[in-house]
């Protein structure tokens, strides 16, 4: 009979979303850290919609294959809502809220 392999550890969340309050036209950043590089299926969702690279999303991951950051540039207030980060079966989620500015006269 031959050893078994040993089965790789599974990625855990080491650092998950924080809500985060922004003012309108603001960016909003939301980074979350990974236990191991080399993870599939990461996805960005704001309220159940699926996030892409765009002009005014930016979604990168750093050289350690760990780190994971959406940017939302410009934000309005219809982008306030719940943010998820998605890795395989992994799930951390924060809540976005967009303040708007008074102008006093």
């Amino acid at each position: 009979c031959s050893p078994l392999a040993p089965t790789e550890e599974a990625a855990v969340i080491v650092s998950g979303l924080k809500n985060t309050d922004v003012f309108v036209g603001e960016a909003a950043t939301f980074t979350c850290q990974l236990s191991h590089p080399g993870v599939k299926n990461v996805q960005w969702w704001l309220d159940g919609s699926p996030l892409h690279n765009n002009f005014v999303t930016e979604i990168s991951e750093q050289d350690d294959g760990m780190t994971h950051t959406l940017t939302l540039n410009d934000v309005a207030c219809h982008d306030s809502g719940t943010v998820t980060f998605r890795a395989g079966s992994l799930i951390s989620t924060a809540k976005l809220l967009v303040k708007g500015i008074l102008l006093l006269e």
